[in-house]
């Protein structure tokens, strides 16, 4: 009998693989992206790295490869990954040139906020389209979250300790005042709704950002300047009952993403291929 394999710090009855598995979920991640973009001080520290503005799509896949590999690798493979995202953030710091601020791409309250908009916009993009946690389990799912959230350097002790204490956590930095959309935010709507060439399911992915910016919250909403008025707001109402009716009847290569595709190649004792080739080009070392 073959040694059972390293399925990394969740596994497959983790929440986070049930939840990260869906691709319906991954879609989340656009309205995650356009919430982190609409913080100064995070957009600036992408705008250093020129993130999009040479290759975004591309920038924006190797990003995607590096954080599920934390979910789906071994725990070699997700140490490694966090390494590699913690060695890039070293190196993001400066001075705000629109609020005047200093930006660190190392300052806990910002890995925070970015941690906090993809939990959120993945629990609500798993309500929308899944329907399948409940209460215990989104709240088993960010717990799970804290440990990658750690694993990138957030102290544990300032992640609030429930789902609803992070939600109250996000609307009170709303309250705060600093977000502001920037022309970096700008540029990173305008690389949804309108994809490059380059991007894979480039088709289907503006109406997927239309789904993204209609739930942001709506102080945010309101700060990027789209219109989104009752017509758009019952459209995208009547969607998303659509999209969770014909999620089950999806084949797996366009309902679960790559990596748990992945995962049920192997569990069928098919080796998948290109996996080790992927996490080289994102700069995964191991050992």
């Amino acid at each position: 009998m073959s040694p059972a394999r390293d399925t990394g710090y969740f596994g497959p009855d983790s929440v986070s693989w049930q939840v990260h598995k869906e691709v319906t979920v991954l879609f989340g991640g656009a309205r995650a992206l356009l919430m982190q973009a609409a913080h100064p001080l995070v957009v600036a520290g992408a705008n250093q790295t020129g993130m999009y503005e040479r290759n975004p799509w591309k920038r924006l896949q190797r990003t995607l490869i590096l954080t599920y590999t934390m979910t789906f690798g071994t725990r070699a493979e997700a140490d490694a990954a966090a390494t590699k995202i913690n060695e890039v953030h070293t190196r993001i710091n400066g001075d705000d040139p629109i609020t005047g601020k200093r930006y660190d791409a190392l300052d806990p309250e910002l890995l925070l906020y970015v941690h906090a908009c993809l939990v959120d916009s993945a629990l609500l993009f798993e309500h929308l389209t899944v329907g399948k946690l409940d209460d215990v389990g989104r709240q088993r799912f960010h717990e799970e979250q804290m440990l990658a959230a750690e694993l990138c350097l957030v102290p544990r002790v300032l992640i609030p300790p429930t789902v609803p204490a992070l939600r109250a956590w996000l609307a009170d930095f709303e309250d705060r005042g600093d977000l502001q959309v920037t022309d970096g935010a700008r540029r990173v709507l305008d690389l949804f709704l309108d994809p490059p060439e380059e991007a894979e399911w480039r088709p289907i992915l503006t109406g997927v950002s239309r789904l993204a910016y209609g739930t942001l919250p709506p102080r945010i909403r309101e700060m990027y300047g789209i219109p989104f008025g009752p017509v758009k707001e019952a459209a995208m109402a009547a969607t998303f009952p659509l999209i969770r009716a014909a999620r089950p009847l999806l084949p797996p290569t366009f309902r679960y993403i790559a990596p748990y595709q992945d995962h049920l190649l192997r569990e069928r004792g098919v080796e998948p291929r290109d996996v080790d080739e992927a996490r080289r080009r994102v700069g995964i070392r191991l050992g």
